[in-house]
């Protein structure tokens, strides 16, 4: 419509300006109007130009006046009032952003918010804690000093010792550990082998009685047909018939080198020493992916983590095999417990608030089997943190509480009781900041949800643990296995769920229903 009214507008004008238009300026018009496109004009610029070519044309000849009008045509604009008038602008609808879903904290709720803070707090704080005890250890262990005191002992006059071999059902490894047992250079008549065989019904036995007519005077045997089931219970029942100054305990599946029981006794010639523990060292680590993480796990809690507070004077542990004990110590604490699942944790904690020592040795190596399938592995996992937790409701506060021990070595005899708690404090640390996310009460907290975040991530493996069994395949001169330390991560994962999950069965069932105690023996390979 509006170019229909500009045609009509510009046939207007034609008939208008038809009168003469002088030749030059119809002239000149037309060689311009040949040129590209003009700039655009404003228009009150374009109704004076059209108003003088229209003066113009009317002089000029019919061609040139044709042209020239034509050219007027081009100049004219658009002088519709609608043209001269703002085009009115729609104002931009603007959508506001929906508020994040919360809920709503009501008056009689802000004290439980904060109490949920201070758990979530102190949470933080115990993650903390444990953080930088790796991290302390790890750099001792790469740049303190270390102390390994007993080690050069070699000829002495040697006490007399019993061996102890733990068998139940194990006729698959007896063997193995009796015949490396008898190479020792320990002197033979300061000896004696003494193999535990804990009610097996299969041909343990047999295989240990064969043993003693090979070797007459050797070995001394303990077969136990009944009573309580269990690892401790067979110690204490066969340490009645031991004579000796000392015994050294392994399990049926170890194999120890020629000089480790001259290692293992040797710091029993300090007076106040109790107990001493050697390194467990897998010997079936290219089994599998689970077996070689294992074997990283190990050497960060051996090489690391033991060696560690034995350099810082704190508390070593007796791991139960390839561990001696001094009996005067042992009868002075009691004995074995026979009603726990960790009798290695209860016997070096009740020796430490005894004032017996316990000994690390780094280099008193021995070689095991490690489960090679997770359901070994979870099963393992469930009857150490059981046995642990044990422990930590016995000697908790007696441990906190004892005047005998510095302060060091009281805050880390507490974290050992307390490691396998973390697992389920972890769990509920991530679930009250999910909970107080929502509730609006992580103001409260400021930057410690960060920190506990970045701290807790590093506890479970990334950073402070991780650290550990780095700086222990550093140790060992092993680097190829540094590959592996990614995918523990895994392994660390399934110990966190394994033990919150005991920690809750142990409640739920032990405690409560006062369900009696069951020791699941651990699968072997050979």
């Amino acid at each position: 419509m509006r170019q229909a009214l500009r045609v009509f507008l510009t046939l207007g004008e034609l008939l208008v300006c038809i009168g003469a238009v002088p030749d030059g300026v119809a002239g000149e018009v037309a060689r311009r109007g040949g040129a590209s496109v003009r700039p655009a004009m404003a228009p009150q610029a374009a109704s004076s130009a059209a108003a003088s070519a229209a003066s113009s044309a009317a002089a000029s000849p019919s061609d040139d006046r044709l042209f020239a009008l034509i050219a007027l045509a081009s100049l004219s604009t658009d002088t519709l009032e609608s043209d001269t008038q703002a085009k009115p602008v729609p104002p931009l609808r603007k959508w506001s952003q929906p508020p994040p879903p919360t809920l709503t904290v009501q008056a009689g709720s802000q004290g439980l918010v904060i109490a949920l803070t201070a758990a979530l707090l102190l949470i933080v704080g115990l993650v903390i804690e444990y953080a930088t005890r790796h991290y302390l250890f790890t750099l001792n262990r790469l740049f303190g000093e270390q102390r390994h005191p007993y080690l050069d002992i070699d000829i002495a006059d040697w006490p007399t010792l019993t061996v102890m071999i733990a068998a139940h059902n194990e006729e698959g490894v007896i063997a193995g550990s009796l015949a490396c047992l008898l190479r020792s250079d320990y002197p033979a008549d300061r000896l004696t082998i003494m193999p535990v065989n804990d009610r097996s019904s299969d041909r343990t036995r047999a295989i240990i009685d064969d043993f003693v007519m090979q070797y007459p005077g050797r070995i001394s045997p303990f077969h136990r047909s009944a009573g309580k089931p269990g690892k401790a219970a067979a110690l204490k029942d066969a340490t009645e018939r031991v004579t000796s100054d000392t015994i050294v305990v392994f399990d049926a599946d170890y194999l120890p080198p020629v000089g480790l029981l001259k290692q293992l006794v040797a710091p029993f010639f300090d007076p106040e020493v109790g107990a001493t523990m050697g390194r467990v060292v897998p010997m079936n680590l290219g089994t599998n992916l689970l077996t070689r993480l294992l074997d990283l796990e190990r050497s960060g809690g051996y090489q690391v983590d033991q060696q560690a507070r034995m350099n810082l004077n704190l508390v070593p542990q007796y791991g139960g095999t390839v561990g001696g004990v001094r009996m005067r110590a042992l009868k002075s604490v009691g004995g074995w417990h026979d009603d726990v699942l960790a009798e290695d944790t209860d016997l070096t904690y009740r020796l430490l608030l005894s004032n017996w020592k316990t000994i690390y040795q780094n280099w008193s190596e021995c070689y095991e089997e490690v489960p090679e399938t997770w359901p070994v592995r979870v099963r393992q996992i469930m009857r150490w943190t059981k046995g642990h937790n044990q422990a930590l409701y016995r000697h908790g506060w007696k441990m906190a509480t004892c005047r005998d021990h510095n302060l060091l070595e009281k805050i880390d005899g507490v974290a050992l009781l307390g490691i396998y708690m973390m697992a389920p404090l972890m769990l509920c640390g991530w679930l009250l900041a999910i909970i107080l996310f929502y509730a609006s009460g992580l103001p409260l907290l400021g930057a410690a949800i960060f920190l506990f975040a970045l701290m807790s991530y590093g506890t479970l493996g990334n950073f402070a643990a991780f650290f550990e069994i780095a700086a222990a395949v550093y140790l060992d001169g092993s680097r190829e296995r540094i590959c592996l330390l990614p995918l523990n991560y895994f392994g660390f994962l399934v110990s966190v769920l394994t033990v919150s999950r005991a920690i809750v069965n142990q409640i739920a069932f032990d405690f409560v229903l006062r369900r009696e105690i069951h020791w699941d023996k651990t699968r072997r390979y050979r």
